[in-house]
């Protein structure tokens, strides 16, 4: 990790997508748009090992998973998926029906769910089940009726998890393949919304969908900033780097703090920790890419940094409460906050209730975290009673018609004069 001095640092932002990731998802879904389920068991067979299996794996089989699965799983299952529910129910609860009487109009709005939501769930080596609970059971909270995982090579611990979420069906496909089958309806039902991480191949394909429906953000590689001043455990600090580092080679973790011997202990106890990480491969060029340690002097200048920065994940470990809730209340920026030495990110990447999929790439400039509000629309209403409309209404309306040079209009709002 590089150490710099606030008034030397400059960010240094993710690189866009690259032209031939994009080209390839764009040929991709176009291919899925013009041959549907035939080019998706292709693509199935060549990148996602789909075999013989069917591409739909349905509720019974779901459920059939879940039915399956020891009792050991089930237990930090559960609870962790009955922390996300009850977070998302607590976010639903907050968004209600309103009604007001404005001008002889009852007006207002309604809450509803879409139709339709699709929830994309990384593959690989280690499939990332926690990402199944916090997508999909948002939606199941937000009263979506058809939630569809997409998954390349979904095991029977995903397909059991996707059953306990709430979706009906996963589809065993990743990539581009994946979001187009999702955003076009083919072989499930058409998606009014798709979320969930990816590959950049998912990235650039949620891009492109969104001439179809609405996605939750184009998330790139995972981002911490942990802020600690001299009293901060460095043990502590050291471990949540490497947490961030060991996810990928474009991970960026970043320190900042007001003091430089904790700097020199953080940063020893990063490396007395890398030696033994199984997972010191990826950390160490993580760490070397794009990992960083900031000195500042004033935490004035630590706001400064992390509304710039933006990060995915905030970890704040300031000793002065009066002072660290000064600091949290400065942040504009950020996808998540974690206050306190025993706040760890870890912690909301599984178990704490809040979601965990946060904005990348500065996009915490302008959305915060998947929450159940991202599977509902507010649908307005105008009700008109037995009082006559407003005089004044009815004549406003006709005069910003006419300015705007739509008579029609205008007299459509004369005629309720009477």
């Amino acid at each position: 990790m590089k150490t710099t001095l606030f008034d030397q640092w400059r960010d240094t932002p993710s690189s866009d997508q690259d032209p031939e990731t994009i080209e390839t998802a764009q040929r991709i879904f176009e291919d899925v748009r013009t041959r549907g389920a035939a080019s998706l068991r292709e693509y199935g067979e060549k990148f996602d090992r789909l075999g013989d299996a069917a591409l739909i794996a349905d509720h019974d089989e779901l459920r059939d998973a879940w039915s399956n699965l020891p009792d050991e799983a089930r237990g930090p299952l559960q609870r962790s998926a009955e922390r996300v529910r009850a977070f998302a129910e607590a976010q639903r609860e907050a968004l209600q029906p309103l009604h007001i009487d404005l001008g002889g109009f009852r007006v207002g709005h309604h809450v509803l769910p879409v139709s339709a939501a699709g929830c994309y769930v990384p593959g690989g080596r280690y499939p990332l089940i926690s990402s199944a609970l916090m997508t999909v059971i948002p939606a199941a909270v937000a009263g979506v009726e058809e939630i569809t995982v997409c998954s390349p090579s979904p095991g029977a611990i995903m397909l059991a998890v996707a059953h306990l979420a709430g979706a009906k069906r996963v589809l065993r496909l990743g990539g581009a393949q994946g979001i187009a089958a999702l955003a076009l309806g083919i072989d499930v039902p058409r998606c009014d919304v798709i979320v969930g991480p990816g590959n950049r191949f998912v990235v650039a394909a949620k891009r492109i969908a969104q001439a179809q429906c609405r996605i939750d953000m184009a998330a790139g590689a995972t981002e911490l900033c942990v802020v600690a001043d001299e009293h901060a455990n460095p043990e502590y600090v050291a471990s949540d780097i490497l947490a961030q580092a060991e996810h990928d080679p474009d991970a960026r973790p970043v320190l900042v703090t007001l003091s430089e011997p904790f700097a020199k202990k953080a940063l020893a106890a990063v490396e007395r920790q890398l030696a033994i990480l199984p997972t010191r491969e990826i950390a160490e060029q993580s760490l070397a890419n794009r990992g960083e340690i900031v000195l500042v002097e004033t935490l004035e200048q630590a706001t400064e940094i992390v509304n710039r920065l933006a990060p995915e994940h905030l970890q704040v470990m300031i000793d002065d409460e009066e002072a660290c809730q000064q600091f949290v209340n400065s942040v504009r920026n950020a996808g998540g906050i974690f206050i306190g030495s025993e706040s760890a990110e870890v912690f909301g990447d599984y178990a704490s209730g809040p979601n965990h999929t946060l904005p990348t790439g500065g996009w915490a400039t302008r959305r915060g975290g998947l929450a159940v509000y991202d599977f509902l629309k507010v649908v307005t209403f105008q009700r008109s009673g037995d009082q006559p409309v407003d005089v004044r209404q009815i004549e406003d309306a006709a005069w910003l018609a006419e300015q705007e040079g739509l008579i029609g209009h205008a007299r459509a709002a004369r005629q309720r004069l009477g």
